[in-house]
């Protein structure tokens, strides 16, 4: 009798996976909305939806994922909820690392963290200090970020280092980016139907294949990620070539 475990390895081996996931998190208010619920409840939802796809990427031996939680635009919504979503990431980093810890899980903050709430950049540090060490799995959790704000910041962190322009080249850029060391995204996932990337790893997701479902990341189950890992299986990733 296999185990689940064993049964996902056995289902991995078979089939083509990719290494990077990202996924824009997207619907949380409008399922609340539909359910006649609060938006608080919605985002509460789509935090416990946000655990179970990290447990069962980790079980289907997914490499890296890198989860968009709030964008550099999203600070435009009201203030209550704003401070509500950033007292909800502080509650997920402290509560969830030593659980991801134990896994071999490195989390890592991408975004402008100087942007953030102290008791949040606390959480944060602590988390990327503990599993700084872990190698079986990264999960990437993108707060208060932009694609094109990571991209000044990189550049920013070139021209500290006094290099000239022969010696900067498309590695030189990319190892400057939040996302240094990891492999480019092979697939980007956004919940919701809406076709946008909005800001959401530019340089990064290059090649990836795209794939639109049409439900709230409440509604995203482990169902619906085996569906997209099914698609991205499915299709010939051409390169440019």
């Amino acid at each position: 009798m296999h185990s689940h475990k064993q049964l996902l390895k056995e289902q991995n081996t078979s089939k083509k996976l990719p290494q990077h996931i990202g996924i824009l998190i997207d619907g949380n208010r409008r399922w609340a909305k539909e359910k006649k619920l609060s938006s608080y409840q919605g985002h509460e939802k789509g935090i416990q939806r946000v655990i179970e796809i990290i447990n069962y990427a980790f079980l289907k031996q997914i490499k890296v994922i890198t989860l968009f939680g709030f964008s550099t635009e999203n600070w435009k919504r009201s203030k209550k909820e704003v401070n509500y979503l950033m007292a909800l990431f502080t509650k997920f980093a402290k509560k969830y690392t030593p659980e991801f810890h134990k896994k071999g899980i490195q989390f890592r903050h991408i975004g402008n963290l100087a942007g953030l709430p102290r008791s949040l950049q606390q959480e944060i540090i602590k988390a990327q200090q503990l599993t700084s060490s872990n190698k079986i799995m990264y999960l990437n959790i993108a707060l208060n970020y932009g694609g094109r704000d990571e991209v000044v910041r990189a550049v920013k962190k070139i021209l500290e280092e006094k290099l000239t322009p022969d010696d900067i080249t498309e590695k030189t850029l990319m190892d400057h980016l939040d996302t240094a060391g990891l492999p480019d995204v092979d697939l980007v996932i956004r919940t919701s139907g809406e076709q946008r990337l909005s800001n959401f790893l530019p340089l990064q997701s290059t090649y990836a294949e795209l794939y639109f479902p049409l439900v709230y990341w409440p509604d995203f189950d482990t169902h619906q990620f085996d569906l997209a890992l099914e698609k991205f299986a499915s299709r010939k990733r051409r390169f440019g070539k």
